[in-house]
């Protein structure tokens, strides 16, 4: 068969009310898609800003999914005497089926309104922990850090995670209200060592640091008990005093910006090292397994 009488054979298909309607929605999808296109083009050209650029792709695209859902929408619902029934019974049969779709759009909501978290804070959720680098209609995309063992720096995986769990899990942000945590550097020394010194040692190198930012941390604290019961009386670095099984242990407590942690623990060790060197009555402890023998000591036994 010739091709145009295969195409003269599709024609009283086309003309029934729901070949227009399909046809109608693919050719408005169409539309839509290209103006996405052409705005994402002309956001890039105009913005250097990452942060900004972003921000504005993600707008255009959900004005424009939005405006081309109303109007699909309208295409498929003339002829039904009742919206509200219409999508009464849409929204009863897609319950259901959808229960985990509608749960990331209701977490999406959330997150845009009520804004626990924006794209470029620091956050956890659940056993998830990173920077937040992408946020979408049903799911939030996260630049993973490492445990608190590795100090907080990127591993370099990019983990998404459903919206809906906003709703089921709990979530940390670093960066919201406080933007400082306090940070504890550990160090043993043995029993033999001038305890005292290495004390005094370990407190003038904490008061030191770069990292004693008091004054920015009280700016921070007020700002954040507008809205948050936060209430720090002390934010001075402090050493506290502890017995381990192989010495005394010395705990430097101190006040850090969260993506510092690292390099402000970095500078303190090199510190402490270079400060316990110069005197030969410290020397730092590890685990260590002790004998006595008392025969040989010359002790009753």
């Amino acid at each position: 068969m010739p091709i145009s009488d295969k195409i003269a054979s599709w024609i009283p298909y086309l003309e029934s009310p729901l070949a227009i309607k399909i046809l109608s929605s693919v050719i408005i999808i169409i539309i839509f898609w290209l103006l996405k296109f052409v705005f994402h083009k002309i956001i890039q050209k105009n913005l250097t800003d990452a942060k900004a650029r972003y921000n504005w792709r993600n707008v255009s695209s959900y004005l424009l999914v939005f405006v081309a859902v109303i109007i699909v929408g309208r295409i498929w619902t003339q002829g039904v005497q009742s919206i509200a029934t219409f999508f009464g019974l849409l929204t009863a049969g897609v319950a259901i089926a959808l229960k985990d779709v509608i749960a990331n759009l209701a977490g999406w909501v959330f997150i845009i309104s009520r804004r626990p978290f924006e794209v470029g804070d620091r956050i956890q959720i659940g056993e998830d922990a990173g920077d937040v680098i992408d946020l979408s209609l049903f799911q939030f995309s996260i630049l993973e850090i490492g445990n608190r063992a590795s100090s907080g720096q990127s591993t370099g995986r990019i983990i998404h995670i459903p919206n809906g769990k906003i709703f089921t899990y709990s979530l940390a942000n670093y960066d919201k209200g406080f933007k400082y945590i306090w940070n504890e550097i550990s160090i043993v020394i043995t029993f033999e060592s001038d305890w005292k010194k290495a004390k005094k040692i370990l407190q003038d190198i904490s008061q030191k640091s770069p990292e004693n930012l008091s004054k920015k941390v009280e700016s921070q604290i007020k700002k954040a008990a507008q809205k948050f019961m936060i209430i720090y009386e002390n934010l001075t670095p402090i050493v506290y005093t502890n017995v381990v099984d192989y010495g005394v242990e010395l705990t430097i407590r101190y006040l850090c910006e969260t993506r510092k942690r690292r390099d402000s623990q970095q500078e303190i060790w090199e510190d402490v090292l270079t400060e316990f060197a110069k005197h030969k009555d410290i020397d730092q402890a590890y685990p260590t397994t002790r004998y006595y023998d008392n025969l040989g000591e010359g002790k009753k036994v």
